[in-house]
């Protein structure tokens, strides 16, 4: 489940320079920055081998494509929504082959410090399993240089376990910029599933980004968990929270 689907702040730096030798020579030699627009729109299409949500397969460890489009405005304020194909609620039982996640909230700084706090809905239509797997988080994060530390609450039962109501994931994060549009992003989670405390687990990951350019960016992600063995499977008996290596392409425009 990008899910987190997550929003990133970036922060952008502008060095400009003004000659000493006449005004309107250095007006003319140094135009103004074009503003920053207040509103955007943008949108993305994508492709994995495995699409993993917190280190557990939603996909059956098959391949996955995904689309979503997002707006956010000069303030802060953002939404957007995400659509994946995922195999798992037909395993689970259930009749829905679409994840459909919308969401909205705010980013900002304060002094070195990012922050970004919003609320994301997970959506599987006419899922048709006892307890829903519709579920809603409340989310916040923290970034500060390259770090991120985000957790998020259900404020509902977690994505089909009954009585789940207020489980938690938090995730440590750190984006490492190699320059020349390679990244790499190594990453811990813990899932906490209330009241069903067999299914909670820890995941992990190291994930090589490269940036083409002109919004085509290719992945390549290490990914594991410590899930149970036999409460993560597919109706095959194939373990959703494997060891993996997950390639992903994703196009932004």
């Amino acid at each position: 489940m990008k899910k987190t689907p997550l929003p990133h702040i970036s922060l952008v730096l502008a060095l400009g320079a003004l000659t000493a030798t006449g005004g309107a020579l250095a007006q003319s030699a140094a135009p103004e920055a074009a503003p920053t627009p207040e509103h955007s729109v943008s949108f993305n299409v994508g492709a994995t081998s495995d699409y993993r949500y917190r280190g557990i397969s939603q996909s059956r460890r098959k391949p996955a494509v995904s689309a979503g489009v997002d707006y956010s405005h000069a303030s802060g304020l953002y939404v957007g929504t995400w659509l994946s194909s995922i195999k798992w609620i037909k395993d689970a039982g259930g009749d829905s082959s679409l994840e459909w996640d919308v969401y909205g909230g705010y980013k900002g700084t304060a002094g070195p410090l990012g922050y970004d706090v919003g609320v994301l809905r997970y959506q599987y239509p006419n899922n048709s399993l006892a307890v829903s797997a519709n579920t809603t988080e409340l989310y916040g994060a923290l970034s500060y240089s390259v770090f991120t530390a985000k957790y998020s609450h259900s404020v509902t039962n977690l994505f089909g376990f009954d009585d789940s109501k207020h489980s938690g994931y938090l995730d440590l994060s750190a984006n490492l910029d190699l320059g020349n549009g390679w990244s790499v992003v190594p990453h811990v989670g813990r899932q906490w599933v209330r009241h069903n405390s067999d299914f909670s687990y820890t995941d992990y990951a190291i994930t090589v980004n490269k940036d083409f350019g002109n919004g085509l960016v290719a992945s390549a992600g290490l990914i594991g968990t410590d899930a149970e063995k036999a409460l993560y499977v597919t109706p095959s008996g194939k373990f959703t929270g494997k060891h993996a290596v997950v390639l992903g392409l994703k196009y932004s425009f």
